[in-house]
């Protein structure tokens, strides 16, 4: 997504900071400090224990064990700590594509996250002085850890839009987490008409209402049409849709990354995204540099066998808009009252 963005001339050096990687200190302000060190301990022996595995999930449950297990997620989460701090005083809008890691709990990996990074930079906002935020996340996936973080706490307002009967398999319609949790399952096929009405219907009135200090948005990219781990139906343009409407009425933004496994739409989305909140005009055609930035990456799983011509040659997506089903609207509705 960097490579792709300095393609098209749009990382200026005034705009771009590395993620500083955070401390223990910070790290424990929601993850045990046992599961810390645990985590600490496995990336240097790059080995884990019996114990390790069962209690920390740290090798299995689909978090494998790499090379930088504990920096990479570290730094993550130093960029969300960073992004807070910096909008916490003045405002403005921070991109964190390397965050969303949204899954994590406080003693265990879950779903390929093994730190909550969304949640870090949520208590660092809080801890600043902020007393009302709002959190949006339409990753495909339920943001679980960030539900549970926040349970019955009246100073953060969760919603998620999330596919139905998808994994963690939670985050029902009725579930309220204790009044401060919107969830809105949608079905196989959600296309950018119904994600349009979720933006005015649901999200944009929940805001309205609750009128947030700071908006954070999970932004991950599983939800389009081309990813292989979700059934969703979503163009690149619904994404770059509500990061605008967001950015518009928020005091301050956090705009993060999330889940997301072609390389391709992930680097194109993302990367729109970077656009949009920077009012780049997104060019019809990607000039040469940017199309070989494209052209390099290579995918294993089917898709990425005869990838189509558009996936190298421009950043936003044909719209793939569609009927506004009536569990959508429902669903809408429900969330309101």
């Amino acid at each position: 997504m960097l490579d792709l963005c300095e393609a098209l001339g749009w990382i200026e050096p005034e705009h771009y900071i590395d993620s500083p990687q955070a401390s223990v200190e910070q790290l424990t302000r929601f993850h045990t400090p046992d599961y810390i060190a645990a985590l600490m301990r496995v990336e240097t022996a790059q080995a884990v224990s019996e114990a390790e595995r069962a209690r920390h999930h740290l090798g299995a449950h689909g978090n494998p064990i790499y090379r930088e297990v504990f920096r990479r997620p570290a730094t993550g989460a130093g960029g969300m700590i960073l992004a807070a701090r910096l909008t916490a005083e003045e405002g403005g809008v921070v991109h964190v594509p390397g965050g969303g890691t949204h899954h994590g709990m406080p003693d265990r990996a879950a779903g390929f996250c093994y730190l909550n990074d969304t949640v870090l930079g949520l208590l660092a906002w809080l801890d600043l002085g902020l007393t009302r935020l709002l959190y949006v996340d339409i990753d495909a996936h339920h943001g679980d850890g960030v539900q549970d973080a926040f349970h019955d706490d009246d100073r953060v307002l969760t919603v998620s839009v999330h596919e139905a009967n998808r994994w963690p398999f939670t985050g029902a319609l009725d579930d309220r987490a204790g009044g401060m949790a919107r969830n809105i399952p949608v079905p196989t096929g959600f296309n950018d008409s119904e994600m349009a009405h979720v933006l005015h219907h649901a999200i944009l009135p929940l805001a309205e209402r609750f009128r947030p200090e700071g908006i954070m948005l999970q932004c991950g990219a599983d939800a389009l049409e081309e990813d292989p781990l979700a059934r969703l139906s979503l163009s690149n343009n619904a994404h770059r849709a509500v990061a605008l409407a967001l950015r518009e009425i928020a005091p301050r933004l956090i705009v993060t990354g999330g889940g997301g496994y072609n390389p391709w739409t992930v680097a194109r989305c993302w990367a729109g995204v970077w656009g949009t909140l920077n009012d780049f005009p997104l060019p019809p055609r990607l000039p040469p540099r940017a199309e070989a930035v494209l052209r390099g990456l290579s995918f294993s799983r089917a898709a990425g066998r005869h990838p189509p011509e558009h996936w190298f040659t421009t950043i936003a997506d044909a719209p793939r808009d569609g009927p506004v089903r009536a569990e959508i609207r429902q669903a809408c509705e429900a969330v309101l009252r």
